[in-house]
């Protein structure tokens, strides 16, 4: 036998091997280690390819031929069964996915806002609905606009109260304390008459107990105006207390650095209605925050004439509202992130 006929039928052989092993292959992986095997750079087909230079020059046409019709065969067959066992892959994975149309469909499940959300939501609507504004501004704040502004020099006493995280620059920089800075910007930023309230998060270095946490939300009211009395003070709270709670509200003398006179506010226990229970200490009333008229050094630093203009301020915190209308005795719950509680109010 001649080299050309001993290659050519060595060719159809490995053809016929070929179309024999592609035809029970039943899987992608194993496909793609036939097409290595036969059709791969070092794969049997390309091998018997480089034999061709071997023959004669006369017999490479012949055998060239039956190795190309060979190449053309294989790939073509694998092309085919390739695109077989992907159609058959996507319908195993299609009936496996399948939908049963007639099944009822589910329900999206939809989110719902935070209980200290709700009554912040509250406090601003009410205080809306008597000409306040909303003010915002930054919680990482110059220690100018948290305490110098606000009648507490460096190295006060009132700032002991107030212990916060500070950043070491030039100027001083803490996480603000309360959310009067947002005031005094606001009272640099116009002129009277002024009347906002101030919503935000303020941070302390306190320990966290049921009724303390070192961060939480306060929002502040400031009215600023000819003629602005601690009787329109008590008005307004008193109008607040009966919307947001239906309770009343009770006025106790009090120091603040930046109000004279100052006073603290307490809102009548829900609980007991004002008889006095475990939950007020038996005295009827639950301490709420503080308020006063604003302290004219305070006036004068945002260049306010208290000889001109008078205002008064006050604070009170979301969290302790919500506690008390929910009757939650623990502050931390609020912040927890348990769904199991926080379902309750959905």
């Amino acid at each position: 036998m001649t080299e050309q006929h001993s290659l050519i039928t060595a060719l159809r052989e490995l053809q016929a091997r070929a179309e024999s092993e592609l035809g029970a292959i039943t899987d992608l992986q194993q496909l793609e280690e036939w097409r290595i095997r036969y059709l791969g750079t070092k794969g049997a087909l390309t091998m018997a390819l480089k034999d061709l230079g071997t023959i004669p020059k006369e017999d490479r046409p012949a055998a060239g031929q039956t190795a190309n019709t060979a190449k053309r065969t294989l790939e073509a067959a694998y092309d085919r069964h390739l695109a077989e066992l992907r159609q058959a892959a996507l319908a195993t994975g299609l009936s496996a996915e399948a939908i049963d149309i007639t099944l009822p469909g589910r329900r999206p499940q939809l989110g719902y806002s935070h209980p200290v959300r709700e009554t912040l939501q509250d406090i601003i609507r009410i205080f809306g609905s008597m000409g306040f504004s909303v003010a915002e501004g930054p919680e990482v704040e110059w220690d100018r606009f948290n305490f110098e502004l606000l009648n507490i020099p460096e190295d006060h006493p009132a700032r002991d109260t107030m212990d916060t995280f500070y950043v070491d620059v030039p100027g001083g920089i803490v996480l603000r304390t309360h959310t009067s800075p947002v005031q005094a910007r606001v009272m640099l930023s116009q002129r009277p008459p002024v009347r906002v309230i101030a919503p935000g998060r303020c941070f302390r270095r306190d320990q966290e107990d049921a009724s303390h946490l070192s961060y939480f939300w306060q929002c502040e009211g400031l009215a600023v105006d000819r003629d602005v009395t601690f009787s329109d003070l008590k008005g307004v709270l008193a109008s607040f207390a009966d919307q947001i709670l239906g309770c009343k509200v009770r006025f106790r003398p009090h120091h603040f650095q930046f109000t004279e006179p100052s006073a603290e506010f307490d809102f009548s226990c829900l609980v007991c209605g004002g008889k006095g229970c475990r939950t007020c200490k038996y005295e009827g009333w639950l301490e709420i925050s503080g308020a006063g008229m604003v302290h004219p050094q305070v006036l004068r630093n945002m260049d306010y004439d208290p000889a001109v203009y008078s205002g008064f301020a006050f604070g009170m915190g979301p969290e302790r509202i919500t506690m008390m209308r929910y009757g939650i005795s623990d502050i931390r719950l609020l912040n927890a992130n348990d769904m199991r509680f926080l379902r309750q109010f959905a």
